[in-house]
């Protein structure tokens, strides 16, 4: 047995602890079918604070369905097994046309304390009140500690820009000498990355109830859109038919914007910067065989990409940044 395999999460600790708190209360309250609170707190312990509130609204909108049905059902005709079928026939339907299907299990314990009762008597439907109350408040309490997740979001971020410098290194290696051994593999890491770091930013943001969105949100945003020019220019230039002068003063911009990929706003450094190869282009001589055009309007297509990909850039409000990298894209 590999224990390393072997490992308690918070969520897993915060289920165990909460749970147990709640059946305790609801022993102390002397509550009947207290053990029931110790199900409907693992019911909403959830992976974000967002979800936890969503979980208990649900769970308490189709736990008050199901009393109605239960009194129209259990009272209106009898506390038989076969009409509790018939509810959950007709339940079911409900909470999901109703979007509160995540509600049906509690709701059912709900149920099932009813037609264990066989009576729908202003005490029983109390002490179901109280259950709940303990069961959900509880969870509530418990789910308001999350662990900090800003580490995480950092080392992806800084994951991502090094791969992102990578790609232009080997970009302006190719631009240089025609030819590069390079695999590509950083191009499915920064995929990777961005999935990750983007699905962890959204998490953080279902952590804070007042908060719709982060600044690692957008950034990781951000750069997936940066990503889709990167998988769209490189084509463009592992298709150049030959390497021609032009490609060497793109291959410098390129060099420099490699060592300067950064989360601070300053891209329009760069965008001054490529307007100055463009006037550097236009004063070039015109190309004199077809390879040479064809080569010359390839990277001109790419340095269009490139102000894209710095204007999207641009847009993004940044983070703070020390002043010895201001200078940086």
């Amino acid at each position: 047995m590999d224990l390393r395999k072997f490992r308690i999460g918070y969520r897993t600790l915060k289920t165990a602890v909460g749970a147990s708190i709640a059946m305790l209360i609801a022993m102390y309250l002397d509550l009947d079918y207290y053990s029931s609170a110790f199900i409907l707190t693992v019911l909403c312990i959830q992976p974000t604070k967002r979800k936890s509130v969503r979980a208990v609204y649900a769970r308490i909108i189709s736990s008050v369905i199901g009393v109605g049905f239960a009194f129209i059902f259990f009272e209106g005709i009898s506390y038989h097994p076969l009409v509790f079928g018939l509810i959950l026939v007709l339940f079911i339907p409900t909470l999901v046309s109703l979007k509160f299907q995540d509600g049906f299990v509690s709701s059912v314990v709900i149920l099932l304390h009813l037609f264990d009762a066989k009576s729908l008597s202003l005490s029983l439907l109390w002490n179901e009140t109280q259950l709940m109350a303990v069961g959900f408040g509880v969870a509530l309490v418990v789910n308001m500690y999350m662990p900090s997740i800003d580490k995480d979001l950092k080392k992806y971020r800084l994951d991502l820009e090094a791969l992102y410098s990578k790609i232009f290194h080997e970009i302006a290696l190719y631009l240089r000498n025609g030819d590069s051994d390079w695999d590509g593999n950083e191009l499915v890491q920064a995929a990777e990355v961005i999935e990750k770091g983007k699905a962890l930013a959204y998490q953080d943001v279902e952590n804070h109830l007042n908060r719709r969105q982060n600044l690692y949100y957008l950034y990781f945003d951000m750069r997936e859109q940066q990503f889709e020019i990167i998988e769209r220019v490189l084509p463009k230039i592992t298709a150049l038919p030959v390497t021609i002068s032009h490609s060497h003063h793109v291959g410098e911009f390129i060099e420099d914007l490699a060592n300067h990929v950064h989360s601070g706003n300053t891209a329009n450094t760069f965008i001054s910067k490529l307007d100055d190869v463009k006037e550097e282009f236009s004063k070039m001589p015109l190309p004199k065989d077809h390879d040479n055009f064809l080569a010359m309007a390839a990277l001109y297509q790419f340095i269009e990409e490139m102000e894209q990909y710095l204007r999207i850039k641009r847009k993004f409000v940044g983070f703070k940044i020390k002043k010895k990298t201001a200078s940086k894209e």
